[in-house]
């Protein structure tokens, strides 16, 4: 069943032509003249989305907003109109609108945004549900490459197996070997972290075996190792590339005889447990560097499994995301924001060298520092180095150019004299003074400025930047 759009709007002009727009996308629409109009129309029928004109006769869009947001949280509101202003901005966003569009839109504007609002309440619905699809174990994901990584340890979780996870840092290794813990035998048990880089060599022996008292200065008790505490459950050694060679001939011994000493002891000690290895770095590699012990390696990779990086898994960042807002919202004590369709066009384009990790970091971050219940693109603090190519300038389709603004002087530059003044030079002085007159106008507003020149927020910010526009 389609999803029912509900349209007020004063003017019957705009209700009219929402109306053909939605209906020809496949959406069932309602349409009402003015808040109290379309309050009746909810109490009658199932909405899914909102989009009201802000200043109209009687109730308004500010107070509709606020009214529904009491009854139906989740209902997203856009809100559209021809009077903006910065107040009518922050006073929506702060009311709970999902979005503010100003008058004239584009066709495509607002359908991506209606898309967008739509794709967020059909997703926070999932996540509530806790589909297995979207959460495995904390694993949350529902692209075809963590469907695979899912697969994968629903497979070798049962058996007694070592596993050795591949992953660049930030991936989300300790979750895997949490899953396939929790999906073991052995899940009653203890799963015990090891983290490898973090123990010095020398205590290295004595953390992993334990020792009893005496056996070294400062040793004053006996100490339970660390591979008897994880007896009948899970070892997870994290980062086990970084151990030295003597180290790994030690491990080696344990693998290969289940056995050990304490530090200091005689006694022969037997676990039963399994060791789950995660490494950021190609231990095939460190192997022919003489780093890493080979037969050390085919003891710990009985099952390798690689958790894909995040740039590899971009289906799954609309829904991380949301898992992110939601989560630090109740750690700061706030309303759970919304993400602008434009500050999710920024995360879509960025690669994520920090992976899962990071985009966590810039969500906290994004939602600490929010002072409306929508985060724009600015308040993502982003590595320049790795956003995408297509982050460049709006392409212009012909070579004579004309300033789109009202009131401005015209600027028609001939093709034949592009190429003798130098094309790219024209170009780039003409955008530069379109840019500084659009902020002008909008009151160093970079959102309205962007909609004085048609283009999109991201274009806007990356010209200003990239033109060194004060």
């Amino acid at each position: 069943m389609p999803p029912t759009i509900l349209v007020v709007d004063d003017e019957l002009s705009m209700r009219e032509f929402l109306k053909i727009l939605l209906t020809k996308e496949g959406y069932t629409t309602e349409t009402a003249v003015d808040g109290e109009d379309a309050l009746s129309k909810i109490e009658k029928n199932s909405i899914d989305l909102v989009i009201s004109d802000i200043r109209m006769p009687g109730v308004g869009g500010l107070e509709l907003l606020s009214t529904i947001k009491q009854s139906q949280p989740t209902l997203p509101f856009i809100i559209i109109t021809a009077f903006a202003s910065p107040d009518d901005a922050v006073q929506a966003m702060k009311h709970g609108a999902y979005d503010y569009i100003t008058k004239p839109f584009k066709v495509d504007e607002i359908k991506s945004v209606i898309h967008s609002a739509l794709e967020s309440k059909k997703n926070s619905e999932e996540n509530n549900k806790e589909t297995p699809a979207a959460l495995f174990h904390n694993i949350i994901g529902e692209s075809p490459e963590i469907q695979h990584v899912f697969d994968q340890i629903s497979r070798v979780a049962p058996t007694h197996a070592n596993v050795l996870i591949y992953g660049e840092s930030g991936t989300g290794k300790e979750l895997i070997a949490q899953a396939i813990h929790q999906n073991s035998n052995a899940s009653r048990n203890h799963f015990v972290p090891i983290i490898c880089n973090a123990i010095p060599e020398s205590l290295f022996e004595s953390e992993l075996f334990g020792h009893i008292k005496g056996s070294f200065t400062g040793a004053t008790t006996n100490k339970l190792g660390l591979l008897e505490l994880a007896d009948n459950g899970t070892a997870f050694l994290d980062e086990i590339g970084e151990l030295s060679l003597m180290v790994q001939t030690k491990l080696l011994r344990f693998l290969q005889e289940r056995e050990f000493k304490r530090v200091g002891d005689t006694k022969i000690r037997k676990v039963n447990v399994r060791i789950i290895s995660a490494t950021n770095r190609d231990l095939e590699q460190e192997i022919l560097a003489k780093r890493f012990r080979e037969d050390l390696f085919y003891r710990l990779a009985v099952v390798p499994l690689r958790m894909p990086p995040l740039r590899e898994r971009k289906g799954d960042v609309p829904l991380l995301t949301q898992h992110f807002l939601e989560k630090y919202a109740q750690t700061f004590n706030k309303e759970v924001p919304q993400l602008s369709s434009y500050a999710m066009e920024v995360l879509m384009n960025y690669d994520f060298p920090g992976n899962v990790r990071e985009l966590e970091n810039i969500i906290e971050r994004g939602v600490a520092l929010s002072t409306s219940n929508l985060i724009l693109p600015e308040s993502l603090t982003l590595a320049d180095a790795h956003r995408k190519a297509d982050e460049s300038p709006v392409e212009i389709d012909s070579p004579q150019l004309q300033t789109p603004l009202s009131g401005t002087k015209s600027t028609t530059v001939p093709e034949e004299d592009l190429f003798e003044q130098g094309l790219e030079k024209v170009i780039i002085n003409l955008e530069k003074e379109m840019i500084e007159l659009a902020l002008v106008r909008a009151n160093q507003s970079k959102m309205k400025a962007a909609e004085l020149l048609k283009i999109s927020f991201r274009s806007l910010r990356y010209k200003i930047k990239k033109y060194n526009i004060n």
